[in-house]
């Protein structure tokens, strides 16, 4: 059995935010002593860190909860289930699509930025043409360009 200061320490969580998870419905069966303090078990563990996974890829706990539900009624809801988590895997192939835009933004700055401040100034690296980037950078730097990213140094300084 593990104190809610345990749990808390063993995710890297607030004490409140436990609370907070049990008060919302989400951990139905965590015990109490005869003095009313919350004791964890290993399910509780395990339960714990499938909502902190679920919340990572951006599900809600309202949508947590029902989940939690939908596993505490068996069999019957498998469907359900397994229609939750394909909706999910989605939400998430999305999510690292757009992190790997950003990725190739951040990548493309990072380049630009080495050699303007190299040159000690921006204008030569402005001048510079896709072609005679590197390629890696000129994939990063055509695929944020194209997307409109690329606004304060692509040579057409849109501040203006």
């Amino acid at each position: 059995m593990y104190s809610i200061g345990e749990v808390a320490e063993m995710f890297g969580l607030s004490v409140s935010t436990i609370r907070y998870y049990d008060r919302e419905g989400l951990l139905r069966h965590v015990s109490r002593n005869q003095s009313g303090i919350r004791r964890f078990n290993d399910a509780d563990i395990e339960l714990i860190r499938m909502i902190e996974y679920l919340k990572r890829t951006g599900m809600q706990l309202k949508d947590i909860r029902t989940f939690v539900s939908w596993c505490e009624e068996g069999d019957a809801t498998l469907e359900k289930r397994l229609q939750m988590f394909r909706e999910q895997e989605a939400s998430v192939e999305q999510q690292m699509r757009e992190l790997k835009q950003t990725m190739e933004l951040i990548r493309y700055k990072c380049w630009y930025y080495e050699q303007a401040a190299a040159d000690g100034t921006e204008r030569k690296v402005r001048a510079t043409r896709p072609e005679d980037m590197p390629a890696s950078i000129r994939r990063s730097f055509e695929n944020s360009h194209e997307k409109g990213l690329c606004w304060c140094h692509d040579g057409d300084d849109r501040r203006k």
